[in-house]
């Protein structure tokens, strides 16, 4: 099918486009930006999408959205997560290994992407697990699980405690060109189910010390400078942390790192009066720790902005906050939790797009297949990855009108202050609509 996108903003962070110019699309692939006016003629567009007033951006790209699939459809089924994907511009999405069974094995790994592919909604990358069944023991099979499609290995939220077994990892990885995944949390030290600090305190609730962060962060990057191996630091939560990755940075370490949506615009006080849809792993810090999060967003400190989508079930939410499962959806709030950081931050626009397309794609770096070699961009003969979306229109969530199964998002409340930017109209995958929103 052809598509003529005629007179949108299209803004290319990879290239720093920003012009109200056309996108041609056919077979799937981007065959022309700019004045169509020249070849309309040998161009018959079976649809033309009048995109005035809108913005053309590439698909957006996510490097951490839990599917629940396999093993725990109850909570979010593929069909429905890859739609919410699209209904929030998301193209590309990279998913962690903790199902049930746990993405140890090949055949799993091969059964996940071939469902996706067959739903046709978005782009599925897996995370392969670090060690068998997460349990921090015995190393999965590295070669075969990127046979098999993964692009990366990781413990999730499940630190491995035997620091020669995550040396072992790590050398095995960059023995191979491998990336390792990990969230810094000190096994012992991150058991609570809030920060560290005087709203804890108040609450009553045990605390997570900012120190099982920066001890674990310690350890990876001294692993890292011995070893060589590739490292993405996931969802990054203190102003400390922030401090130890640009350190690191900074001599050459080949660290990358990422903040989720969460930490990048909430604190421990919107905890509010025990709200569970506040229970978010990593929790949520100080007000402090979230501007060094979005200051280390903005110098590129910090590499990428992710939903860490977790669809969480109703019966798992309605608990007391220590009990309720942590965990939020967010695919359809990534756009516009970005555009809100960027205008908050003054930034162009570019910019607040950039690090949540271009820049996560070269955080996979390698690991992407040929067909997706040009995600998080919109280059004429790539692939025709798009979202369309209007920047002028602010909207509320409502839990009841989100895609996903997941209900549950700390931005539905009114204590978090917040009319998000931004909203998907359309979405393309490799040229086909996978999603499309009627002007209110």
């Amino acid at each position: 099918m052809k598509t003529l996108i005629r007179n949108g903003r299209v803004v290319d962070p990879a290239s720093g486009r920003d012009e109200v110019v056309d996108v041609a699309i056919a077979s799937g692939r981007i065959v022309r930006i700019g004045n169509t006016a020249d070849f309309t003629a040998d161009f018959a567009a079976d649809r033309v999408v009048d995109a005035t007033g809108l913005v053309v951006s590439p698909g957006l790209v996510d490097l951490a959205a839990r599917l629940r699939e396999p093993g725990q459809e109850h909570e979010g089924m593929l069909e429905s997560e890859l739609a919410a994907a699209a209904a929030g511009g998301v193209t590309s999405l990279v998913c962690l290994p903790d199902t049930d069974p746990v993405l140890d094995e090949p055949g799993l790994v091969e059964m996940l992407k071939f469902r996706a592919r067959k739903l046709s909604r978005c782009r599925v990358f897996p995370l392969g697990a670090l060690t068998r069944k997460l349990e921090g023991a015995v190393l999965t099979e590295m070669a075969e699980l990127t046979e098999a499609g993964c692009v990366g290995f990781s413990q999730v939220d499940m630190p491995v405690r035997d620091t020669l077994i995550l040396l072992r990892a790590m050398q095995y990885a960059s023995t191979y060109g491998y990336t390792v995944w990990l969230r810094p949390l000190d096994a012992w030290l991150g058991g609570g189910v809030a920060a560290s600090g005087a709203m804890a305190t108040r609450l009553g609730l045990s605390g997570v010390p900012v120190q099982a962060e920066t001890v674990a962060l310690h350890t990876i990057i001294e692993l890292a400078r011995a070893t060589g191996a590739r490292v993405h630091l996931c969802r990054l939560s203190s102003s400390a942390g922030v401090a130890l990755v640009r350190a690191a940075k900074q001599v050459g370490l080949p660290i990358t790192a990422d903040v989720s949506i969460n930490s990048l615009h909430l604190s421990d006080v919107d905890i509010g009066y025990f709200n569970p849809d506040m229970r978010l792993v990593p929790p949520l810090r100080q007000g402090a720790d979230r501007e060094a999060l979005r200051q280390g967003l903005a110098d590129g400190t910090l590499d990428a902005l992710v939903s860490d989508h977790n669809p969480v079930a109703d019966d798992m939410k309605q608990l007391p906050f220590g009990e309720a499962e942590p965990g939020a959806t967010g695919l359809e709030l990534l756009l516009s939790l970005a555009l809100r950081w960027g205008a908050d931050s003054g930034l162009p626009l570019t910019q607040a797009l950039a690090r949540v397309t271009c820049d996560p794609v070269r955080v996979l770096g390698s690991a992407l297949d040929s067909l997706a070699s040009s995600a998080g961009r919109l280059v004429e003969g790539g692939v025709a990855d798009i979202c369309l979306f209007d920047p002028a229109a602010d909207w509320s969530v409502s839990p009841a009108e989100l895609v996903s199964q997941g209900k549950h998002t700390p931005f539905a409340f009114a204590s978090t202050g917040m009319a998000l930017p931004g909203r998907v109209r359309a979405t393309w995958v490799a040229g086909t609509l996978a999603f499309e929103r009627t002007a209110a």
